[in-house]
């Protein structure tokens, strides 16, 4: 009987602000893997790094941004690669920032947008990525996050 590996070396992170009281998600439109596609930041872990680092470096590379409150979703995105016969699951953040604050991608996006959880859950391919918008809108929007799930900028904070 032959294994399927399971991969967790990527994260996956979903930026979120508030406009006048709105929440907006932002999306980016991938130039390289899955051309054209939307997508929520997402990237691997280097050698050396936690998860949480290698999010909120990600972030700052693909979007120039930075969080003002971070936290781990408690979920992870999951998905099969067939072209690798492996299984992937990468951690899943959440990020607050300025309404205000000024998006600057990198040569792995052609575009950005700000866009509703409702037009978010239309614009991205996969029903993973609408299964973990949903659940960051249950828990990171529609109420309060629990602190435990808040990393602070020195790393996570102890349950």
């Amino acid at each position: 009987m032959a294994d399927i590996p399971v991969r967790c070396s990527a994260v996956s992170v979903v930026l979120l602000r508030l406009v006048e009281g709105q929440p907006e998600v932002l999306l980016l439109r991938r130039n390289h893997t899955l051309v054209g596609e939307w997508c929520q930041v997402a990237g691997a872990i280097e050698d050396g790094e936690k998860a949480w680092e290698a999010a909120l470096r990600e972030v700052k590379e693909e979007t120039g941004l930075a969080c003002d409150r971070f936290y781990s979703a408690d979920i992870c995105e999951q998905f099969c690669e067939a072209d690798r016969d492996a299984i992937s699951l990468l951690p899943v953040f959440v990020g607050f920032v300025k309404p205000q604050a000024a998006v600057v991608i990198n040569h792995e996006h052609s575009e950005f947008r700000w866009v509703s959880f409702e037009e978010a859950l239309i614009m991205v391919p996969f029903a993973g990525q609408r299964h973990v918008l949903r659940h960051v809108k249950a828990e990171f929007v529609d109420r309060e996050p629990i602190r435990h799930l808040f990393i602070t900028a020195a790393g996570v904070q102890s349950l």
